[in-house]
């Protein structure tokens, strides 16, 4: 019978190292030190392990000798299995002494938890003893106790049927993973010989490790998917996803990982040359993915690579011929409306309806970075491809491309749609690009022109939305989401390309108050601010500004004392109303 002991006092810090974070992996991995517990009740023999050891695996055995040696060497004996008896038990002497068996010393309990102090500090799955009298197998037990190294007790004749049948499991299963791991080879590599996509790739893994694959990009965005309904409903679920969908990538680790809540999904990198193209992520509601499953996965990863490689070479030479049309569209240069929209249609693109012209810029300055060329490149690349796919998976028929300096894209709207049902439709898109932040996504501010319903309306639309990106960063700061409805005043003033003759217009008109030097002159610009909006409207004024009439009073006065007599003068609270929107300008 098998006897498995647990002992409630132990900790996980007092388990033995194997299976902790930082140990080499094997090529292949083993079979579990339960199943080795199986085949040792064949054997008549008795387990001595606490049952969270039970699952550590082994992919070998050695002899106690040669791995006292190596232990003391400071080699690691993670996944091995060290055989010992009754005699080499008795020859060992001080751990690590590599001359030739000593004998006895006589202080057998302190030899015996010196040696097992050893096996476990280097990491050993487990120690096989055979022929020990019960005097010697419970000093030995004992000694393994408190380091909680699992003691596998054999009887002598039938140590070597049991040691013949471990490596013969062991050799099975390896030869096995070896046989699945190339049957995942081939068919992920004929994928991409044959042209397939990534969602093929990931209907391939999901026949593998059954449950759910997606393909996300760096930033977490899911490009490609495949399972059950069922668990991908499960795995979009989990907590490591937004609200918004994307995959929180900046918290979620690659490769293996330990058993618990986590350990039924694996994620590996995308990785061509030095370029990151993402995750490749398993999910399974059903059990945990192994050490074996996470090696298929980077199989799949690679191919996955070549995959996504193929592609954005593809993808390169179409986009350039998009990117001129739209750029010659945006510019007036397409042609007549007919040709445009002819052209566009065998783009896959459908320019005949209303639109709304949508420029994007990021907020880094690009020209000041401490990034290099080759960084920015990918960055602004990235950020391209975040806007393609949030636009292919809502309205595939938009044209949407990346510049230099700006994303540009042709959002549908439907015929006579204000302001606010265009804002509503864009502020949809910004959000999915935007996601929850993290994953080393980058801050953006967008602009929205007015609808137009003809081909011809597109270079005013561009012009007036790069009027609301320019000026709308300038109005809110980063990540403003601006119409050029909103603009108002602002529109005219952006037009002033010196903004040094803007900052000395506010100072003339201002004087003092232009200038933070005084705590008290943000509350003086905002009481001046609101007396022209209510166009000097003393009782409205006070009861925004929740103040005392003779108090607001005594404001009015100290403001025309440095400003001059607004409250009379028309001309002067026109200029002042200039100087304080352009004072709300940022970067002026």
């Amino acid at each position: 019978m098998v006897k498995v002991a647990n002992d409630p006092s132990r900790t996980e810090g007092d388990l033995p190292a194997v299976g902790r974070p930082g140990e080499p992996e094997p090529e292949v991995s083993g079979i579990s030190l339960r199943l080795i517990a199986g085949l040792a009740a064949t054997a008549h023999g008795s387990v001595r392990a606490g049952s969270g050891r039970l699952d550590v695996t082994v992919d070998g055995t050695a002899p106690l000798r040669p791995a006292l040696r190596d232990a003391a060497a400071g080699a690691h004996l993670g996944h091995r299995l060290v055989l010992a008896d009754a005699a080499s038990l008795a020859e060992t002497g001080e751990p690590g002494d590599t001359r030739e068996p000593a004998a006895p010393s006589g202080h057998g309990d302190s030899r015996m938890a010196d040696v097992v102090r050893l096996l476990q500090t280097s990491g050993a799955a487990g120690l096989v003893v055979s022929g020990l009298d019960d005097a010697e197998a419970a000093e030995l037990v004992a000694a393994a106790g408190p380091v909680a190294l699992p003691v596998i007790e054999i009887p002598l004749d039938r140590i070597a049927a049991f040691t013949t049948e471990v490596l013969s499991a062991i050799l099975d299963h390896q030869t096995a993973t070896l046989r699945r791991l190339e049957d995942a080879d081939r068919a992920l590599v004929q994928i991409v010989l044959a042209g397939g996509s990534l969602d093929d790739l990931c209907e391939q893994v999901v026949g593998f490790l059954d449950g759910a694959a997606m393909v996300t990009t760096t930033d977490g965005r899911v490009i490609a998917r495949a399972g059950s309904a069922r668990e991908l409903a499960h795995a979009e679920g989990l907590d490591c996803f937004d609200r918004t969908g994307r995959l929180l990538t900046e918290a979620e680790p690659t490769g293996p990982r330990p058993d618990g809540p986590n350990a039924n999904r694996a994620a590996v990198r995308i990785v061509a040359g030095h370029l990151d193209h993402g995750l490749l992520v398993a999910f399974c509601s059903q059990r945990r993915l192994t050490t074996d499953d996470v090696r298929l996965l980077e199989r799949a990863a690679t191919v996955a690579a070549l995959a996504i490689t193929k592609d954005s070479a593809v993808s390169a030479v179409e986009s350039k011929y998009r990117a001129e049309f739209l750029r010659d569209a945006l510019a007036g240069r397409a042609g007549t409306p007919v040709d445009a929209v002819a052209h566009a249609s065998s783009l896959g693109w459908d320019i005949d309806r209303p639109l709304v012209v949508v420029v994007a810029e990021t907020d880094e300055d690009d020209d000041r970075s401490t990034r290099d060329a080759e960084e920015v490149r990918f960055l602004q690349q990235r950020f391209a491809r975040a806007w393609t796919h949030a636009v292919a998976v809502r309205d595939a028929a938009s044209p949407v491309m990346g510049f230099s300096r700006e994303v540009v894209a042709l959002i549908g709207v439907p015929e006579g749609s204000d302001t606010d049902q265009v804002m509503r439709i864009v502020g949809e898109y910004v959000r999915v690009v935007r996601g929850d932040g993290g994953g080393g996504r980058r801050s953006f501010s967008a602009g929205v022109s007015r609808p137009i319903g003809s081909v011809a309306d597109l270079p005013q639309a561009y012009d007036e939305a790069l009027s609301a990106v320019t000026v709308g960063r300038q109005m809110h700061g980063d990540g403003a989401l601006t119409h050029v409805d909103g603009l108002g005043i602002y529109r005219l003033l952006a037009l002033i390309p010196d903004g040094t003759d803007l900052r000395r217009f506010v100072h003339e008109s201002l004087r003092e108050l232009a200038t933070d030097d005084s705590p008290e002159y943000a509350g003086l610009r905002q009481t001046l601010g609101i007396l022209i909006d209510t166009n000097m409207n003393v009782a409205e004024t006070a009861r925004l500004l929740f103040f005392h009439y003779n108090t607001l009073r005594y404001r009015i006065g100290k403001l025309e004392k440095i400003l001059g007599p607004f409250t009379t003068d028309p001309d002067l609270r026109l200029t002042l109303a200039l100087a304080l929107k352009i004072h709300q300008m940022r970067g002026i």
